[in-house]
């Protein structure tokens, strides 16, 4: 079934938290996740500087890619699509649209964080143009401080990657 990629609607909003809360459960054959907790709802990241996009398709919302501008860098925060529609393309329609949108924003690149050896994280970034940023910016360490609240560094390795606009 065909989706289409555009920025969320209030209507979208309730969707977010448990279609990530769902996707999440992908790492648990990976790693503990007991100790993420929930993410963010709809309305919380729809209130941060940045945008959200949502896949939609004719039941509903099957994927969101969160893009934050943090004090002018543009951050992919997270993918997240449901388990049953994984392999499907959508992470990568949501990916390629919101480097799309962040470019006709303006911005000349898209940086994120990411698990270094889970076959859907930082491989699937590389196949799609991001690159590992070594030595990670000054600017990421409150993104490095909050990965290490939850516990993310004990589950595997995490790496920066930019992709160029």
């Amino acid at each position: 079934m065909a989706v289409a990629v555009r920025l969320a609607l209030a209507a979208d909003l309730s969707s977010v938290q448990g279609l990530e809360d769902a996707a999440d459960q992908l790492f648990a054959e990976l790693m503990d996740v007991s100790t993420w907790g929930s993410g963010p709802t709809g309305e919380e990241r729809a209130a941060e500087p940045g945008f959200l996009l949502v896949a939609a398709d004719a039941h509903g919302v099957v994927g969101f890619a969160h893009v934050l501008d943090l004090d002018g860098h543009t951050h992919l925060e997270q993918i997240a699509v449901l388990p049953e529609r994984t392999r499907q393309g959508i992470g990568s329609v949501l990916l390629e649209e919101a480097c799309r949108y962040a470019a006709e924003q303006g911005a000349r690149e898209v940086t994120l964080r990411t698990f270094a050896d889970v076959p859907w994280n930082a491989p699937f970034y590389a196949r799609h143009g991001f690159v590992v940023l070594a030595p990670e910016p000054a600017w990421m360490a409150p993104l490095q401080e909050a990965e290490e609240r939850v516990g993310l560094p004990r589950q595997g390795t995490r790496v920066a990657m930019v992709r160029h606009l």
